[in-house]
């Protein structure tokens, strides 16, 4: 196999990894004034700032560790 065969292979398998992220949609539908410190950090680290803004982020095990936390201020809907 020559180097550009090679390229050729890794830059295949490089796209379909791309293409398999899988993504989810997130909307915050509670205000996080008067909760705690660490609630509205996974507010702010989702992405979201006012009641109503919706986000579609990756699907991580952070992330999905953030969504259990403030779960009672968001509502979660599919994504890819």
């Amino acid at each position: 196999m020559t180097s550009r065969q090679n390229a050729a292979k890794l830059l295949k398998n490089w796209r379909r990894k791309l293409m398999a992220v899988k993504t989810v949609t997130i909307k915050l539908i509670k205000s996080p004034t008067g909760r705690l410190k660490k609630h509205k950090a996974c507010v702010a680290g989702l992405g979201l700032r006012r009641i109503g803004d919706e986000v579609k982020i990756e699907d991580t095990a952070s992330v999905r560790g953030m969504i259990d936390k403030i779960d009672y201020l968001i509502k979660v809907g599919g994504g890819n």
